[in-house]
């Protein structure tokens, strides 16, 4: 997993994506922040608790309405517990093939 390729795929993608605000863009940061501990393996187990603090929003309903928004317009796949004792599951998809050629700088290829 290169994970500048990935974040710079997100970036592009949220770039041209007007749904999103601050706080979607925050969320997702901390879930990759799992994956990242995670070693980018897939899913990973998350905990609202942990997200909720890393990614600075303090309301549950908040915190449900990103994720979900977030898995609806493709940027996780968000696989819920409904259980309290067991965490739910997030896939982070791989974002780093969508990386658009955008021009020509000095006669090398740019890629953003």
């Amino acid at each position: 997993m290169n994970y500048i390729k990935h974040l710079t795929g997100f970036y592009g993608k949220v770039a041209q994506d007007s749904t999103l605000n601050p706080t979607h863009i925050n969320l997702y940061l901390a879930l990759f922040q799992f994956w990242n501990f995670n070693r980018f393996r897939n899913p990973v187990s998350i905990s609202r608790d942990e997200v909720m603090r890393i990614s600075k929003i303090y309301s549950k309903a908040t915190y449900h309405k990103c994720l979900k928004q977030l898995h609806s317009l493709g940027y996780i796949d968000y696989q819920p517990s409904y259980n309290p004792f067991k965490g739910s599951f997030v896939v982070m998809l791989d974002f780093a093939g969508e990386l658009k050629l955008i021009g020509k700088k000095k006669g090398r290829d740019v890629n953003i």
